[in-house]
């Protein structure tokens, strides 16, 4: 049996749709709703270079490298908003984070 580029697809998708019911399901905790970014941006990676290898073209696989950066960077960056978050305010809940308006 031959893994398919049906088969990185599929998974693909069950990534993609784990990440947005993570995000959509649990809106209390602002970790979970990080990871279940991170699970989108890895189900879309997935997705490219299964393309790239269908096509034998690496354009896929270059853009898979730069949303990678993008997202080490977004989760360092999350993360650290979160630390300085919760030294202000003592909490990480989704619901204190509207009283950082105005």
């Amino acid at each position: 049996m031959e893994v398919g580029l049906g088969h990185f697809l599929t998974v693909g998708a069950i990534l993609f749709v784990t990440g947005v019911f993570g995000i959509f399901l649990n809106r209390k905790n602002i970790i979970t709703i990080l990871m279940s970014v991170e699970l989108i941006l890895l189900a879309v990676n997935i997705n490219m270079v299964a393309f790239s290898a269908f096509l034998n073209d690496l354009v896929g696989q270059v853009f898979a490298l730069f949303i990678l950066t993008v997202a080490a960077a977004e989760a360092a960056i999350g993360l650290a908003i979160l630390v300085v978050f919760f030294r202000n305010r003592g909490s990480i809940a989704v619901e204190d984070v509207n009283s950082m308006k105005g």
